[in-house]
């Protein structure tokens, strides 16, 4: 096993710097509710559309302005990376969608299942598409999550499509961007990209039509759009810096931060109602995290102590 991406930190220990960066990108993300549902008026879809351009004008000036632009440029003129960047934009898109419309209609609860969900899930998809092997505490989380989504299908007779489309679409872009060797900033910078031009030409659409939300409803709401930059480039630009300086195990333990965020919102702020399915389904997860988390752990310390050696 490799160390972790933290280089020198990984041999010290976690870095303060780096866990203040990683905890203030995962509190931002968990804390992006408050901010989509300022935008419960738009359309779900134009939302989307803003945020891929305002993300757009954020992030490529700033890859293509530092040392990073080697590395986007390289990137862009090879067919196999474009290729893999197309599939992953597409499916960033995707969850972006799921998770906004989620929000401004009132699903947050599901969207925390789905984030909840998504770790284990890439511990299956590593065992179908790159044959990893289950350890056995893996499988039992894994049966665990498996359980607590049947339960809730049964019981309320209504299958959870947000959470799982959410933790299908995030796990399927994780896998698939695995095989781009390209770093996190200058892999997103990519993928919107190659989703501007759309992006921009239905805009456009809809500005021509007068049906757009920019321009239209007030500077508030033109203003919230256009920070749908910084709500999505901000807290990566942290976190890339967090991971660096702290150990995977610190990492896979904080971005349970996100999830949980999500599930106060929805239970103490906006007042989703929660079944008793919900509470059993809930707690079935929570057991297999805290059980796959455990394991992670404990196999990531006996890993580096062995390779530090």
């Amino acid at each position: 096993m490799q160390k972790s991406s933290a280089g020198g930190a990984a041999a010290s220990g976690d870095s303060v710097q780096g866990f203040f960066c990683a905890a203030l990108a995962f509190l931002i993300w968990g804390l992006s509710p408050v901010y989509w549902k300022t935008l419960s008026s738009v359309p779900a879809v134009e939302v989307l559309l803003h945020r891929i351009v305002w993300s757009f004008f954020f992030l490529v000036p700033i890859v293509v302005l530092e040392k990073n632009r080697g590395e986007f440029i390289s990137a862009l003129r090879s067919p196999r990376i474009l290729r893999i960047m197309i599939c992953t934009a597409v499916l960033i898109s995707v969850n972006w969608l799921i998770f906004i419309w989620a929000v401004i209609n009132g699903f947050i609860l599901q969207a925390s299942l789905g984030y909840y969900i998504t770790p284990l899930l890439n511990v299956v998809m590593g065992m179908v598409f790159l044959r990893e092997r289950l350890r056995r505490a893996q499988a039992v989380a894994v049966i665990l999550t498996g359980m607590g989504v049947l339960y809730l299908t049964v019981r309320l007779g209504q299958f959870p499509w947000i959470a799982l489309s959410l933790a299908f679409a995030f796990g399927s872009y994780g896998l698939i961007r695995k095989m781009a060797p390209v770093s996190a900033l200058a892999g997103l910078s990519i993928e919107t990209l190659l989703l501007f031009p759309v992006a921009a030409g239905w805009l456009a659409y809809l500005y021509a039509t007068n049906r757009g939300a920019f321009l239209h409803m007030g500077y508030g709401i033109d203003l919230s759009l256009m920070a749908s930059a910084l709500v999505t480039a901000f807290p990566l630009l942290l976190f890339t810096l967090g991971a660096r300086l702290l150990h995977l195990s610190t990492l896979g333990f904080m971005q349970y931060i996100v999830p949980s965020c999500y599930f106060l919102f929805a239970v103490l702020v906006y007042r989703e109602s929660v079944s008793p399915a919900q509470v059993t389904t809930f707690f079935l997860i929570w057991t297999g995290l805290a059980i796959y988390s455990a394991d992670s752990a404990l196999f990531y310390k006996k890993n580096f102590r062995f390779t530090s050696k």
